[in-house]
């Protein structure tokens, strides 16, 4: 299964209104229409950790699907109300607008045994 990971930076002040949004996803009053989205870009697995650094804080994301470039494309351009605030919620604590695109990260080394 196609697999990328990324690391996201968080604004300041925004770490915790990640964390909670996030949440809301995983386990809270948005988890039905999270899972619903993710159906429908053919995400398979998404898994986000919170980093502390010296220089801020990031979001660690692990996305697996069939077709990454497909799903990125369904959560930059669906017009479901979910993934529209999804991608509000993300360009708000990291800067980011999903909408103008995402550039996928480059993969320089993949172990397995």
């Amino acid at each position: 299964m196609p697999t990328i990971g990324f690391a996201a930076p968080i604004l300041p002040g925004q770490t915790e209104t990640d964390r909670t949004n996030m949440l809301s996803c995983a386990q809270g009053e948005r988890h039905d229409e999270y899972v619903e989205s993710r159906r429908r870009a053919g995400i398979t697995r998404e898994a986000t950790w919170l980093q502390v650094t010296p220089m801020g804080d990031l979001a660690v994301v692990v996305i697996e699907a069939d077709d990454i470039e497909a799903a990125f494309k369904t959560l930059a351009t669906s017009d479901e109300p979910f993934d529209r605030w999804f991608r509000d919620a993300i360009q708000e604590a990291h800067g980011i607008d999903l909408a103008a695109g995402f550039p996928l990260p480059e993969q320089v080394l993949d172990f397995r045994r």
